[in-house]
C-alpha cells in the first residue's frame, strides 16, 4: 500500500492526536496474549489507530461459538488458527502493518519463549487462572507497560466497566482469585499495573450444552460462562485505549 494511502487511512486519528503521537503509535511494539472476545477487539483498536508492530499470541482455533463475540470469528473462519484469522483481518485494514503471529500458549514453562523484554507494551487477555497469574508476574517484571483484562463474561451493563490498579479491582471473581493465588504462593507483581474489569455478575440462564467439536484446542475450560460482544469489545477497546493514551501523553510530554 502506498504511504500516501496509509496516511489517508489514519487522517482522522492524526487530526486528533497530532504527528508526534502518530509516530509514537507507529513505532510502538506491542505483544497481545489472547485474541478471543477481548483480545481481538483490542488488536482492532490498536491497528485502526495506527499501531503497526503487533505480536498476537493464542493457541486456539476459531470455533462456531466464538462468532457471537470475536472479531475474526465467522462461519467461514471456523477451524482456522485464531491468530492467523485475525492477522488476515488486520492486514485488510492496514496492509503495511507488521503483524507477527504465534500459535502458542503462555505458561510458566513457555514464559521465556516470548522475549517480553523486547516490547513497549504487554497486554493480557487470556483466560486460564494459572497462566494468567504467571503472565502477571513475568510481564510486571519486564521493562514495558503492562495492562490486563479481568473477566468479561456474565455481564450486560456497559456502564459498570471500570479501570483500576490490580489490587484495587473489586467485584470481579477472577481478580479475587488471582490475588488469592498470588498471596498463597507469596509471589507478587514487580510493579503496579492497570486492569479492565466489571463488577456485574449475572447468572447463566441458558442451556449448558455445547455443540460437538466447538473447542478444537489443547484444553477445555472447567466452566464456560455466557458472554456478549458489546462487553468483550468494550474491554478490548479499553485496553487499546490505555496503550494509546500512554503513547499520546509521552509524545506530548504530559504527566
Amino acid at each position: 500500500m502506498p504511504a500516501s494511502q496509509e496516511r489517508d487511512i489514519f487522517n482522522r486519528t492524526a487530526r486528533l492526536a497530532g504527528p508526534d503521537a502518530m509516530e509514537a503509535f507507529a513505532n510502538a511494539t506491542v505483544i497481545l496474549f489472547g485474541v478471543g472476545g477481548v483480545g481481538s477487539w483490542c488488536a482492532e483498536g490498536l491497528v485502526r489507530s495506527g499501531v503497526s508492530r503487533l505480536t498476537l499470541v493464542d493457541p486456539d482455533r476459531v470455533c462456531i461459538t466464538n462468532v457471537n463475540r470475536q472479531l475474526m470469528a465467522l462461519p467461514e473462519t471456523v477451524g482456522q488458527a485464531k491468530v492467523e484469522a485475525l492477522k488476515a483481518h488486520l492486514l485488510s485494514v492496514n496492509p503495511n502493518a507488521r503483524i507477527t503471529t504465534c500459535q502458542a500458549e503462555f505458561t510458566e514453562e513457555t514464559a521465556g519463549d516470548f522475549g517480553l523484554e523486547r516490547y513497549d507494551f504487554i497486554i493480557d487477555a487470556i483466560d486460564s487462572l494459572k497462566d494468567k497469574a504467571s503472565l502477571i508476574l513475568h510481564a510486571s517484571a519486564a521493562p514495558g507497560r503492562f495492562y490486563s483484562s479481568m473477566g468479561a463474561a456474565l455481564k450486560l451493563d456497559p456502564t459498570r466497566i471500570r479501570v483500576a490498579e490490580f489490587w484495587d479491582v473489586r467485584g470481579c471473581p477472577l481478580g479475587a482469585a488471582l490475588r488469592k493465588r498470588l498471596r498463597k504462593a507469596n509471589t507478587f507483581p514487580a510493579k503496579p499495573f492497570l486492569c479492565v474489569y466489571g463488577d456485574e455478575l449475572l447468572p447463566n440462564l441458558g442451556s449448558d450444552e455445547e455443540p460437538e467439536g466447538v473447542m478444537p484446542t489443547s484444553f477445555r475450560k472447567a466452566q464456560i460462562n455466557g458472554s456478549a460482544a458489546h462487553i468483550t469489545a468494550i474491554f478490548g477497546f479499553t485496553l487499546a485505549g490505555l496503550v494509546l493514551q500512554d503513547l499520546y501523553k509521552k509524545a506530548l510530554k504530559q504527566p
